[in-house]
């Protein structure tokens, strides 16, 4: 993990962050990066027959409220791989609760996608993709022992890019993120 500072946070016409893709758009298999190594570790296969509706994976150098770097959807026009790293920027948030608490999702798009360019805000996104991303996330872990989701919700681009900052904010001193966030 490398530090929030100048190289993977600054302010232009809005926040810009970096996500490494986990899961790429289409798959089943759930990849998580194991932090201590820095490796990708097949992490289990869905229980439903749904499919990841966007590249996934986490903001760099963040810490969400479910104690796990924040979690990222990235709209791309093709699936990328596991340990792929996106210059993203956020456009809207999926605020959702499973078993075991806070687990939002930051909807993104690459910054110098110029086909994703006039992605500014929720509003700017196609209704039916919001209520696909909400219904894969409402069902995913149906079929899982132990698992659910419980409450969820979608919000703008201000409360989004807040919840960026606030995760960067709460990696400060861990092992995801060292260093101050003077500049933001």
């Amino acid at each position: 993990m490398t530090a929030p500072n100048a190289e993977n946070v600054r302010e232009l016409s809005g926040l810009e962050f970096d996500v490494t893709v986990e899961i790429p758009k289409g798959n089943k298999n759930k990849y998580e990066v194991d932090h201590a190594t820095g490796r990708i570790r097949l992490d289990r296969t869905l229980f439903t027959s749904t499919a990841y509706p966007a590249d996934y994976g986490f903001i760099e150098g963040t810490l969400g409220q479910d104690g796990d770097p924040l979690d990222a959807l990235v709209m791309v026009s093709e699936p990328t791989f596991p340990g792929c790293l996106i210059r993203c920027r956020a456009i809207a948030m999926f605020r959702m609760t499973d078993e075991a608490g806070g687990d939002d999702k930051v909807l993104c798009v690459p910054s110098k996608d110029v086909r994703r360019d006039h992605l500014r805000d929720i509003t700017n996104v196609r209704e039916y993709l919001l209520l696909e991303i909400e219904h894969f996330f409402t069902v995913y872990k149906d079929l899982e022992p132990g698992k659910s989701v419980e409450g969820a919700t979608w919000v703008g681009v201000e409360e989004a890019e807040a919840e960026v900052r606030a995760s960067f904010d709460r990696a400060v001193g861990t092992d995801y993120a060292a260093g101050e966030l003077s500049h933001l």
